[in-house]
């Protein structure tokens, strides 16, 4: 058995994750284009089915390559004198992963509670009034005064982040510039939002705010 020949086939199964990942990313933006358009309810209730399965697939795929990773290993280490059927050892201890899981489990994949976050914030954007129309202008005016502007640029946002650990916004191209500049450094990076106390700001911790980027959307075309 060629051992390159399963890491290789691996590296494979591996890059299908970023293809469940965008796959994900494409079924949060349908369902949020149908709740802007003020679609039936079943079609956004479909595209949570969507990701749950998204979500399923990404779950099995990352036990399957660690299933697999944790066998070559042992087999490595051992080094019997005989080797025994890969595919089997693999597959039991895929199983045997998979048994610690149930279903609910999947509503913690960080995509799906993201598509969850996102969808709950579009609705009340779109959702809280009978029309888009009755929404308080004085509240959207501050809130583009509050959120449209980037801390770091100090001009509209054009693709705005949100940090999940102290919940501010920046720009993202300006955000990880400064991630990676002072990684460089070897130094971690504090909150640019003032008064923050948040001093270790990682690329990691940084989500795209879709509900936010639709509105500065809005807002150029008025």
């Amino acid at each position: 058995v060629s051992f390159s020949a399963i890491d290789s086939a691996l590296s494979s199964l591996k890059n299908c994750q970023s293809y469940i990942n965008s796959g994900m990313d494409v079924a949060t933006q349908v369902a949020l284009d149908l709740v802007e358009s003020f679609n039936d309810e079943e079609d956004v209730n479909n595209m949570e089915k969507v990701m749950l399965e998204y979500a399923t697939m990404d779950r099995e795929l990352n036990h399957y390559i660690k299933a697999f990773e944790e066998t070559i290993n042992q087999v490595k280490r051992e080094k019997p004198e005989n080797l025994p059927d890969l595919e089997n050892l693999a597959r039991e201890k895929f199983l045997e992963m998979e048994s610690l899981y149930s279903d609910s489990d999947l509503q913690r994949n960080e995509k799906y509670m993201y598509f969850k976050e996102q969808l709950k914030e579009m609705k009340k954007q779109y959702h809280g009034n009978d029309t888009i129309e009755q929404i308080d202008e004085d509240i959207a005016v501050t809130r583009s005064q509050m959120n449209f502007i980037c801390p770091i640029t100090q001009v509209t946002m054009k693709m705005p982040v949100r940090n999940k650990v102290c919940g501010h916004i920046y720009e993202e191209d300006a955000i990880l510039e400064i991630i990676q500049t002072q990684k460089q450094k070897k130094k971690q990076v504090r909150c640019p939002k003032m008064g923050c106390s948040h001093v270790d700001v990682k690329g990691s911790d940084l989500v795209r705010d879709e509900i936010l980027k639709r509105l500065i959307d809005s807002q150029k075309k008025q």
